[in-house]
């Protein structure tokens, strides 16, 4: 009984041990091939934003060809109308003018068929034929004048038409103007955003090509193979950190991460420190990126790390020069590049960075190694810190919990 009882606890032990055992699962290692997918999916981003770019062009010229063309259309029809206009004003003073000489021979006809008018007139007259052809020429006066008012009024009428339908093209004009501009708004919207857009596709393009570029030289120099399935990993050694450094070996937090002025701002700024200065690898690692002079946030440099088993990216902006190339194996000693954002490259002093008016570092962690770009979803507080504006520290080592 006893051997059963025993048989069966071991069973049930070995039973527990398999369940409670952890399950460990690797995670896909990256390739040369990840990397070069990743370089061409940006490509074929750039290629399109680039097509809407110039689609953008093109459909403003041709609205601003259709709007000059409007215009000389709609000035063409305000002198129309303005013609039309004096026309009407010349027929209507000709139309007074014979109103008021019709007064007079109808006066002097209706007189001549008067018993007082015809003594009078035929007293002039020298023979009974001179005074009929006399009141058949008043009667042919006033017929004639009667006929050219009548044309004239009629013509009023043609060119009251003509007016309104100048008028009603001016309107069709200045809608059709309307709209244009309206289009030509959006476009330029539009093309703002590609523009907006495009050097930071432009940038990561070129930072996702030397990271394929820099990892596929390397794997061919150290193990003589550089095609798609070799795991990076096996010839870039990224160097395993238990914990983090400050990247200053002193400063303090003037901006936090999250909404500023309207957009994202996806690290700290770390203030105290002149131009100059040198800023140290966070952690160690390979640096995976860089881009120079970017319009807003200048030299950026970005790192690929290992932290406990767990890859970030550690990223840094505003530098006012390199001091490392993408490839590059850094360790927390290593001076990466220098604080900059002051006079020497910010637009407030004559520059190229738009996005700082003092000198700073503009400091940040994401969670996964770098692809080109930052993802706003994977970035994290970076670690040794508070996100609190005014946290001062005084040495590498200071780190806030």
């Amino acid at each position: 009984m006893m051997k059963k009882t025993l048989n069966i606890f071991l069973v049930l032990t070995m039973f527990l041990s398999i369940l409670l055992t952890p399950i460990t699962v690797n995670a896909k290692e990256e390739t040369l091939g990840d990397l070069r997918r990743n370089y061409e999916n940006l490509l074929k981003q750039k290629q399109e934003n680039d097509n809407k770019t110039e689609e953008a062009k093109k459909e403003i010229a041709a609205k601003e060809q259709a709007i000059k063309n409007a215009e000389s259309d709609l000035t063409n029809a305000r002198k129309d109308e303005a013609e039309t206009q004096e026309k009407i004003n010349e027929s209507s003073e000709r139309i007074t003018e014979l109103t008021k000489e019709a007064e007079k021979v109808l006066l002097y006809l209706q007189q001549m068929q008067g018993q007082n008018a015809y003594v009078e007139y035929v007293s002039g007259a020298s023979t009974v034929t001179d005074l009929i052809m006399r009141v058949a020429v008043v009667e042919q006066t006033s017929n004639h004048i009667k006929t050219t008012m009548n044309n004239l009024e009629e013509e009023i009428k043609k060119n009251e038409a003509l007016k309104l339908e100048l008028q009603q093209k001016q309107k069709a004009l200045e809608k059709q103007i309307t709209n244009y501009q309206a289009v030509i708004k959006q476009q330029y919207n539009n093309l703002e955003e590609y523009d907006k857009f495009a050097p930071g596709i432009n940038e990561q393009v070129a930072a996702a090509k030397s990271k394929y570029e820099a990892n596929k030289n390397t794997c061919q120099q150290i193990i003589g193979k550089s095609d798609d399935s070799v795991v990076i990993s096996t010839c870039t050694k990224v160097p395993v950190n238990s914990g983090w450094l400050k990247p200053l070996r002193q400063g303090y937090v003037t901006s936090t991460i999250g909404s500023r002025w309207g957009s994202y701002h996806n690290a700290l700024d770390i203030g105290g420190n002149a131009e100059g200065t040198p800023i140290y690898a966070a952690a160690s690692g390979v640096v995976s990126g860089k881009i120079p002079k970017y319009r807003c946030g200048g030299n950026m440099l970005y790192i690929d790390v290992t932290v406990n088993g767990v890859k970030y990216t550690t990223y840094y902006y505003h530098l006012l020069r390199f001091n490392v190339n993408v490839g590059d194996v850094v360790d927390q000693n290593t001076i990466i590049g220098y604080v900059g954002g002051g006079k020497s490259t910010s637009s407030a002093y004559g520059g190229y960075d738009t996005c700082t008016t003092g000198a700073h570092l503009h400091y940040g962690v994401a969670k996964g190694w770098f692809t080109g770009t930052i993802n706003r979803a994977n970035v994290i507080t970076p670690p040794g810190f508070p996100n609190k504006e005014g946290y001062r520290f005084y040495s590498r080592t200071d780190y806030y919990s």
